[in-house]
């Protein structure tokens, strides 16, 4: 099992953020090649300003592991975290992030700021970008395309 695998999952979890009406991103958290943690983006379904995808897998990876500290995960995510998710990523000592496509308005991993490499913090997270990129980017331009044929916002 690759990156590209466990990216796949991670696009399969943006999928049911989709058919529950919300911005379909996904994550999952994996560790020795077993998928420990998954999410997808329940904003809207939980009325709540931190359901994203990341926050969601670290939640359950930590479970999982029994600590907070994720010692040997690697985060698969379709789109680049925001500063909360990157801030959660060094909070739990996240070795390493893999996302698809970059966020051009929030993304904290490296393209608008750089929270998960920051130097004056005490934890960086080693960051690949750009697998399955066009995938991703596209179901989220799709669904804010259909939000704004309908008139809506989100």
């Amino acid at each position: 099992m690759d990156d590209a695998y466990f990216m796949r999952m991670a696009l399969d979890e943006a999928l049911k953020a989709l058919e529950r009406g919300d911005v379909p991103i996904g994550a999952v958290a994996v560790r020795d090649g077993v998928v420990i943690g998954r999410g997808y983006n329940a904003r809207e379904r939980d009325q709540d300003p931190t359901a994203h995808a990341e926050v969601i897998a670290l939640r359950e990876a930590a479970q999982v592991v029994g600590h907070w500290r994720l010692e040997g995960v690697t985060l698969y995510c379709t789109l680049e975290p925001c500063a909360m998710c990157a801030g959660a990523m060094v909070l739990a000592r996240l070795p390493r992030l893999v996302y698809a496509t970059t966020d051009p308005k929030a993304g904290a991993g490296g393209s608008v700021m750089n929270i998960v490499q920051h130097p004056q913090l005490n934890h960086r997270v080693e960051v690949e970008a750009g697998l399955m990129a066009e995938e991703a980017a596209h179901y989220i331009r799709s669904f804010f395309a259909a939000l704004r044929a309908d008139g809506q916002r989100h």
